[in-house]
């Protein structure tokens, strides 16, 4: 009986350890990508097709990265 109680603590300890780190990772690529769209809102583009084309390389960039975790 103990045993179980014990096991059901440690599972209980693990799924929060995962939960923290999961959200961890969320902040830190959300941070990445808030980082690279306010790049793009301080810009002076010269025109509408220089501003397209910085946001067709973040976006790449986004399809690049989801690319390789899909991978892993």
């Amino acid at each position: 009986m103990v045993e179980i109680k014990d096991q059901a603590a440690f599972m209980k300890e693990v799924q929060a350890r995962f939960e923290r780190k999961l959200k961890e990772n969320e902040i830190d690529m959300l941070e990445q990508w808030k980082g690279h769209l306010d790049k793009l809102a301080v810009m002076k583009p010269e025109g509408i097709a220089a501003l397209q084309l910085h946001i067709r390389k973040v976006a790449e960039m986004m399809g690049n990265r989801i690319k390789m975790l899909k991978r892993e």
